[in-house]
């Protein structure tokens, strides 16, 4: 036996070498990764191991002037995972978030990811992940297509055409190859001309891009709806709205950012299905009522909404029970499906699992020594 660490350092362009923007093998990986979670094969942090995070809050009075302030989207936040199967891997996470960035050229959020051996604790990998995260994310909502979207579905109509909005608009392409049309609404002609142009050159497939003004035109008609904007927490009338009017009958509605739903789409004939239920009751019981006000996912609304009675809790559906087959996916082409995407570390987990196993099998990396023999043992 050796008492020697080494694990590597994959940059950015070394997590693309090896493979973080391949969305149709995320797709694949994060429906595996349901699998596990309907069997229990993982955890995560918390009381009932499906916690999102251990969040740092800044006050907004601090005596101490250097102190961050609690501006807009401002977020430190530790995420870590174990995660079972073919995985058997932990890691974590680290989120650090704010909207200020932007006036720097940097992005909203910065993240890092640290890839642990399960048994031992030692490193493997120290990763960065604004690719990874992005990437994972986008995915979820393609495993929600890949089951619970019409086969035929042609139209998306998206809300925010940043980074969330080209992952998710990636994985639902992934999924529904015979999309060819695509609505979005965006907040400046710069992210819009950045994403017409990224959809122009990834997807020749898609014929009719179309720039719409309001929420309704981005919903009504379409097959595939998305809100991938980011915005101000605390007050859900704020939130980018979904009028049951606007919907098509047969739409699959896959919310991975701040949504609220009029009283039309909390009628029980609307299918609620979450990424894991356990997430969501843990950020209602770690939360001040209304959890919305805080935590702004439709799937923390619908945990308001079984706590005031007005939803019974078995009508709240996992996508890992579908995925495993043991609950029916779409039942007819009629019918509306809400998919609330919260994100989760387990994600971050087997995506930066299945990058960091291709980047040591193609030689990408720094390889980082941590010791030859530990000084205290």
């Amino acid at each position: 036996m050796t008492t020697k660490i080494d694990f590597i350092y994959l940059s950015e362009q070394d997590m693309i070498r090896a493979g973080v923007t391949d969305m149709p093998a995320c797709v694949d990986t994060m429906e595996e990764m349901f699998g596990l979670l309907y069997r229990g094969d993982y955890r995560m942090a918390g009381p009932n191991n499906d916690s999102h995070g251990a969040m740092i809050t800044f006050p907004e009075h601090s005596p101490f002037p250097d102190m961050p302030k609690p501006t807009a989207d401002r977020r430190m936040m530790a995420m870590p995972a174990y995660l079972g199967g073919n995985f058997r891997t932990s890691g974590c996470k680290w989120y650090g978030s704010n909207i200020a960035n932007r006036e720097k050229g940097l992005p909203r959020s910065i993240l890092m990811f640290t890839l642990n051996d399960a048994d031992s604790g030692a490193p493997l990998a120290y990763m960065s992940a604004n690719l990874l995260s992005a990437y994972r994310t986008g995915a979820i909502p393609g495993v929600g297509a890949r089951h619970l979207a019409r086969k035929d579905s042609r139209v998306i109509g998206l809300l925010g055409p940043g980074v969330m909005g080209k992952t998710t608009v990636a994985a639902f392409m992934a999924a529904c190859p015979q999309v060819d049309t695509i609505k979005i609404k965006g907040r400046g002609q710069r992210s819009l001309d950045s994403f017409i142009t990224w959809v122009e050159q990834t997807y020749p497939q898609i014929t009719t891009i179309r720039i719409v003004d309001s929420l309704e035109e981005v919903v009504r008609d379409s097959d595939l709806v998305t809100y991938c904007s980011t915005g101000e927490v605390g007050d859900p009338s704020t939130y980018p709205l979904v009028r049951r009017e606007w919907v098509k009958p047969g739409a699959f509605l896959a919310m991975p950012a701040p949504c609220s739903i009029d009283a039309g789409m909390e009628q029980d004939d609307i299918r609620k299905v979450v990424d894991n239920t356990g997430l969501y009751e843990a950020w209602f019981e770690e939360l001040p009522k209304p959890a919305h006000n805080h935590v702004p996912l439709v799937g923390v609304r619908f945990m308001d909404m079984i706590a005031e009675g007005s939803l019974q809790a078995g009508q709240v559906e996992d996508i890992g029970k579908i995925v495993a087959g043991d609950a029916p996916g779409r039942l007819n082409d009629e019918e509306i499906i809400l998919m609330s995407v919260g994100g989760m570390p387990v994600e971050d987990l087997a995506w930066g699992t299945v990058v960091y196993r291709k980047a040591v099998e193609l030689g990408i990396g720094v390889k980082l020594n941590l010791w030859d023999e530990p000084v205290l043992r």
